[in-house]
C-alpha cells in the first residue's frame, strides 16, 4: 500500500503553479473554488487509494488549523 508523498516531487512545480494561477484568471470567487474543487476530485480519482487520499486530507487539515490558529476539533461544523 502507499504512503502520502510529502517531500518535493515535481520537476517544475514553479511553472505547474503558474499554470494553476493562470488557470483562475478571471473566474469569481465562487467559480475559481469550483475550478479548485474539480481539480482536487480528479487528482483524487488518478490517485485512487483512499488511504493516501485520507492522509493527504488530514495533513491538509492539520495545516490549515495551524495557521489559522485552530486546534483539534475547535471551529468544526457538526
Amino acid at each position: 500500500m502507499s504512503r502520502l508523498n510529502t517531500k518535493p516531487n515535481m520537476a517544475d512545480a514553479d511553472e505547474f503553479y503558474a499554470r494553476l494561477m493562470a488557470a483562475h484568471d478571471g473566474l469569481t470567487k465562487t467559480q475559481s473554488d469550483a475550478l479548485n474543487a474539480r481539480l482536487i476530485l480528479i487528482l483524487a480519482n488518478h490517485v485512487g487509494d483512499a488511504k493516501v487520499l485520507n492522509e493527504a486530507l488530514e495533513a491538509a487539515t492539520n495545516s490549515a488549523r495551524q495557521q489559522a490558529g485552530i486546534s483539534g476539533k475547535e471551529g468544526r461544523k457538526p
